[in-house]
């Protein structure tokens, strides 16, 4: 009896070496054979370790840090079992457990998001309260006060879950969160950029179990998940920060060195160095550590974490904030090691840029990029052009100039052959991080008619931004806070509940009704998924473009002028041809293609194009 007694306080002595364990379990059969398992604990390092089942160790690092153990483990075609680690330093032992899971059948092959797709963006904080009981938490410093525009408000998964529903009504067939795992800065960590443990959902949001179910009843209604993923930085809380692996798992500056955001510098041929440096090096914020991906740890971390989500949350798709900010070597890796697991996997990167031949440089197997060798991998970018034609105020200019008016929409489709993928790329009028389009547009329907219709009817991916379609602004000028404000009816005792037809207002109402109409018009569309593409230069402010394939043909057209136009469709032959009626989507009205069309100012129209019956 003491002899067991004097052993099972060596076991509780020795265990309590180990704090974590990450990735925490993984799975056989993966492409990723050579998993590379991080055991942190008190001098964990000074002891050699060994692993049951006659499971092959390939290599075990150390670093500076003696409280770092990096375990390399060959799991090529082992079997699905429980696997025990030993660790030994002289006569004292103790053994840790780990899980190898069977994998999702055909989870390699996992259908991700396409352009057949409609992305719902989701400020996770403040689109609905599912459960109050989770506002607060005792081990994480900000508690909920929605008082403060710029502070923890309640939003969680199980307020997404509730409203799955409303999501789908819209039309909307993907649903993007901001990030959810744990951010514990002491404020401002609603937007959870800055994280604190990649491994965890923030208990504010849920838990992962909640993560888990959030996946699983998108998937039950023919919905997509989409993680926004953060490769670039964490939060300065991060429980790593106190006792980093090695010095340079981050990049470390003499002093704290702000990026200087000039992204042009990751490419542009005559940048100085420390231009360069500064702005992969350079800290986004002091609460956001730089992560150093040329480091292999850091990369191998980052890649195991990123597949590990995948894998277990039954992911469909990545959001990669501040994609270009990376190192990009390290990123084209990380990227090329995702898809290489997964090569249906989509991720759109942000690259946030102003030039189309620059964002194009980082799209896969771009001939932009391969001029300088350069591949990053990344399926889809988001087409930023765009976005500032839109939100820059394009409808809001009612005479067309030579630069000015509706010419910047067609400008900027003009260099679509920049591209190597342009039906892979993000479309969207505003995001999480922009002025709210109604804001800029002071809640104008047609001009939200406009920018709509635009989103759904060219080439791309559709993503819109909670609340737009129900008329929320927001001003960018004023914080963020204000641009991402809660949806009414998201919290228990709001007046206005825009989740329901009848919580709406007349206001809301009409927002919603057109999106809705037009988005679950799209769903369908294969001739707006992946047809082609022609555009005229615009003439009195009007703007059309045809989508079309060997079956369908829809024409498309935007009169930005604040006065009636006259459309000569004669001008159109070659896209019309035989096909002499069109049928509006959006009104229902039909149109006779042989004769002109008289343009409502400020207006949309969406025809599908059919001959005339014959009688």
């Amino acid at each position: 009896m003491k002899k067991l007694l004097f052993f099972l306080l060596i076991s509780v002595s020795a265990l309590a070496q180990i704090d974590r364990v990450e990735p925490p379990f993984w799975w056989n059969d993966m492409t990723h054979t050579d998993l590379q398992i991080l055991f942190y604990g008190k001098n964990i390092a000074l002891n050699e370790v060994t692993v049951s089942n006659g499971i092959s160790i390939k290599s075990v690092q150390k670093t500076e840090n003696p409280n770092y153990l990096f375990v390399t483990i060959d799991t090529k075609n082992v079997p699905a079992q429980d696997l025990v680690f030993t660790f030994k330093n002289g006569k004292k032992s103790f053994t840790q457990s780990y899980v190898l899971k069977s994998r999702k059948e055909n989870s390699r092959f996992r259908k991700s998001f396409d352009s057949s797709d409609v992305i719902y963006l989701i400020m996770s904080d403040r689109f609905a309260n599912g459960n109050p009981n989770n506002d607060s938490n005792d081990k994480l410093f900000e508690k909920a006060n929605r008082s403060n525009k710029d502070g923890r408000h309640g939003g969680d998964i199980e307020g997404m879950i509730k409203n799955l529903d409303y999501i789908q009504s819209l039309g909307a067939t993907a649903v993007w969160p901001t990030p959810l795992c744990e951010d514990n800065d002491e404020r401002g960590s609603y937007h959870t950029y800055g994280q604190s443990d990649v491994y965890k959902i923030d208990a504010r949001f849920g838990t992962n179990e909640d993560y888990l179910r959030l996946s699983a009843e998108l998937h039950r209604r023919g919905m997509k998940n989409i993680m926004d993923y953060v490769t670039n930085h964490w939060g300065y809380k991060h429980w790593m920060m106190n006792d980093l692996p090695t010095r340079d798992w981050l990049h470390q500056w003499p002093e704290f060195t702000q990026s200087n955001f000039r992204m042009t510098t990751q490419f542009d041929s005559n940048a100085s160095q420390s231009d360069y440096q500064k702005c992969a090096d350079g800290w986004f914020v002091k609460s956001m550590p730089d992560l150093n991906q040329s480091n292999p740890l850091v990369l191998n971390y980052l890649i195991q974490n990123a597949i590990w989500w995948i894998e277990y949350a039954d992911l469909d798709g990545f959001r990669v904030d501040t994609y270009s900010y990376n190192d990009k070597e390290g990123i084209a890796k990380w990227t090329k090691a995702i898809t290489d697991e997964y090569p249906n996997f989509n991720i759109v990167g942000e690259v946030w840029m102003h030039d189309q031949a620059q964002m194009a440089y980082w799209q896969k197997d771009s001939k932009i990029g391969a001029i300088q060798s350069y591949n990053s991998y990344l399926p889809s970018v988001m087409d930023f052009t765009l976005h500032d034609a839109i939100n820059g105020g394009v409808f809001n200019e009612d005479k067309a100039s030579w630069d000015s008016g509706i010419i910047k929409l067609y400008e900027n489709f003009a260099n679509d052959f920049l591209y190597p993928n342009i039906n892979n790329i993000l479309v969207f009028a505003e995001n999480h991080d922009t002025n709210r389009f109604n804001q800029a547009y002071g809640s104008d329907f047609k001009k939200y008619q406009m920018a709509m219709t635009l989103i759904a009817t060219i080439r791309g991916i559709p993503q819109i931004y909670y609340g737009s379609e129900i008329g929320m602004a927001g001003d960018k000028g004023v914080g963020d806070g204000d641009i991402r404000r809660d949806f009414p009816g998201g919290w228990q005792g709001d007046t206005n509940n825009a989740f329901t037809k009848e919580g709406r207002t007349k206001f809301q109402n009409e927002f919603y009704d057109f999106t809705a109409k037009l988005f679950n018009w799209r769903k369908s569309k294969e001739v707006i998924h992946t047809g082609k593409t022609t555009q005229y230069v615009p003439e009195n402010n009007v703007y059309v473009h045809f989508r079309y394939n060997e079956k369908e043909s829809v024409m498309v057209i935007l009169n930005n002028s604040d006065e009636k136009q006259t459309l000569k469709t004669a001008r159109f032959k070659e896209n019309i041809k035989k096909l002499s009626i069109g049928n509006d989507v959006l009104s229902g009205q039909r149109f006779d293609l042989t004769n002109d069309l008289t343009l409502e100012p400020k207006s949309a129209l969406i025809l599908e194009l059919t001959q005339r019956p014959v009688r």
